[in-house]
Formats: C-alpha cells, sequence, structure tokens
C-alpha cells in the first residue's frame, strides 16, 4: 500500500501531508504573509495531524501557541504546545526535547509543527536556528514524523528564507509540497553558519590554560559579579565555562584559550583550543553523566546561546547569557 494522504482546506488552497515511503522523517517548510495568515495555516495543518491520529506538539513563539491550544480545545486528540521563546531560546535544546516527544509515541507517527526562526531573534541566533533545522534531518532521519517549519516570509531576513530551502527537503506553495530546488546533501549546514566568529572585541580578558582550570572559573566569577546576574545564573555560566575548557584537558594535549567580555545586554565566554569535535549533534543529545559529549549537552542547556565552530584548525566554543534587565 502506498502512503496515504490526508487533505486539509486553508484559504482556498489543500494540504498534502504524505507520510514519508520509507516511514521515516518528512521535514517541510511553509510561509505565511502575516499574523492572520500563520494562523490560518498552522490551523489546518494541525487539525489535519490530529484527523490522522498524530500526537502533536506545536512550539510556537509568544502567545501563538497558546492561540492554537485556544482554537483546539476540545477537540480529538492529542495536542501538545508550548512557547518555543522559552523553550528553543537556546535552539540546542529542542533536538532532545523532540526527541523524547517521538520516543513518547514509540508505536505512532507524531507531527511537530515549529517556528524556530522569528524576526526579533539576532543574527547570531539566527545562524543557531538555521543549524537545528539542518540537524533534524540527521538527527530524525529514520523516526516516524512530520516536521513543519514556520517561516515570516515578510518579517525575517531574505538570506533566511533562502536558507530555509537548503534545510528543508520539501516546502509547501500554493498548498502543495514541492521539493526544494535548494536542498542541500542530506543534513548539510548551510555554509553561512558555519563561518568563523568575528574575534573578541579589545576589551575582552583572556587567559590560558593547560592543567589548572581554577583560573579560568576565577575569571568568570569576577565578570559575572560584575553584572546583573543572580547567584544562580553566575554559578550556571562558571558552570558552562568549566564544562568546556574541561574538554580541552580531557582531549587536547596543547591546553586553550579563555576569553569572557561583556556586549550590550550579555556576558560572553570563548573557549578555543586544538581539538575536533566530530559528531555535529554534539551537545544536541541526552546522554549520561559519563557519556561522550555530556558536557557540551549541560552547556547548552543553561547558557541562552552556544556557538560552536570546529574543523582540522581547532574549535572555538562562544557561550551567551543575557543579563536580566534592572528596574
Amino acid at each position: 500500500m502506498g502512503p496515504r494522504s490526508v487533505y486539509a482546506q486553508a484559504g482556498g488552497s489543500a494540504y498534502a501531508m504524505a507520510d514519508a515511503p520509507d516511514g521515516g522523517l518528512r521535514h517541510v517548510a511553509f510561509f505565511y504573509r502575516d499574523r492572520a495568515d500563520r494562523q490560518t495555516q498552522i490551523l489546518s495543518l494541525v487539525r489535519a495531524g490530529l484527523a490522522r491520529g498524530e500526537p502533536t506538539f506545536v512550539a510556537l513563539p509568544g502567545d501563538a501557541a497558546r492561540l492554537v491550544a485556544e482554537q483546539l480545545d476540545g477537540e480529538p486528540g492529542e495536542l501538545l504546545c508550548a512557547d518555543i521563546a522559552g523553550l528553543g531560546s537556546n535552539p540546542a535544546r529542542l533536538i532532545p526535547e523532540l526527541r523524547a516527544f517521538i520516543d513518547k509515541h514509540a508505536d505512532q507517527r507524531v507531527l511537530v509543527l515549529g517556528e524556530v526562526l522569528w524576526p526579533a531573534r539576532s543574527p547570531a541566533e539566527l545562524r543557531e536556528a538555521t543549524r537545528h533545522d539542518a540537524l533534524m534531518n540527521l538527527a530524525f532521519a529514520r523516526s516516524p514524523v512530520t516536521i513543519l517549519c514556520a517561516y515570516d516570509a515578510t518579517g525575517l531576513p531574505a538570506s533566511a528564507i533562502a536558507d530555509a530551502t537548503w534545510t528543508h527537503p520539501e516546502y509547501l506553495t500554493s498548498g502543495q509540497p514541492v521539493a526544494a530546488p535548494g536542498h542541500g546533501p542530506a543534513w548539510e549546514v548551510p555554509s553561512d553558519c558555519d563561518r568563523p566568529l568575528p574575534p573578541p572585541p579589545a576589551g575582552a580578558e583572556s587567559l590560558a590554560y593547560d592543567t589548572d582550570l581554577a583560573p579560568v572559573r576565577r575569571l568568570v566569577e569576577r565578570h559575572a559579579h560584575g553584572t546583573s546576574l543572580g547567584a544562580d545564573r553566575v554559578a550556571d555560566l562558571v558552570l558552562a565555562a568549566s564544562e568546556v575548557a574541561a574538554n580541552t584537558l580531557d582531549h587536547t594535549s596543547s591546553g586553550g584559550t579563555f576569553g569572557v567580555w561583556r556586549d550590550g545586554d550579555e556576558i560572553l565566554c570563548q573557549v578555543h583550543d586544538q581539538g575536533w569535535i566530530a559528531d555535529p549533534l554534539a551537545g544536541r543529545v541526552r546522554r549520561g553523566p559519563d557519556g561522550r559529549g555530556h558536557g557540551l549537552y549541560l552547556v547548552n542547556q543553561v547558557c541562552d546561546l552556544v556557538e560552536l565552530r570546529t574543523g582540522p584548525t581547532g574549535t572555538t566554543i562562544r557561550m551567551h547569557m543575557r543579563l536580566p534587565r534592572l528596574s
């Protein structure tokens, strides 16, 4: 029997969502013009998934997820809605959350509908959200899941829209899924996401380390205590810096360089060493405390954004922590 197809009407267009022929991932982008268009498309796509009997996870920024939940309240089917601005402020946290939802329904195909990129995100956040979109093709390649990704066609930079046709094998046009002409090979990340990070500012304070992490911790504490971070967040940042620097001592023989600085409403820490992280999902898979990559996973859980660049010339990891605004 071939893949089934269910159609739901939205704005006069029919949305066809056949299962992937191999029963694995189907990853589709769709574009909206304004809030009303977004709501119409999302409700139609979610209703179609619920009609197929697929447990559905909707993750949208701001009050959009709440509005979807209210509109669909009382309709049959399992629906989970979440504010992605909190859940996925750091996009690297999302794959473990989606994996948990998929694994909870191991005997069923599930639907995930999310909006990972939105206009208020910073350029660095947009790059890491685009990386997340690409890596979902690797993380869920054999999982029975349809992932639908919403994009604001009028509010996002043109480059973000172009990248969507690279990171998604398909996108919706006139209500119909078509193959994305610019889709990259398998899960390949768009090149803009891997450009070298800009150097730290001239005012950044740095030190070299090769055996002892105590100077790294003291440097972070000194800078963080001079900001509006509370005690718990200071401890989180010290933990993150220590975990990344410890990887240098565990996996390289030449030590590393650590830097810290403030930029607007953020405090940033950066580690550079001669290691090479070969696993593109490092830090995005939940593992036990003794598992390789567990430290980077913890870093992603406590930091608001983590930028990682790695290759034959070494690895740079930049950690962002937002500073609360004082009233």
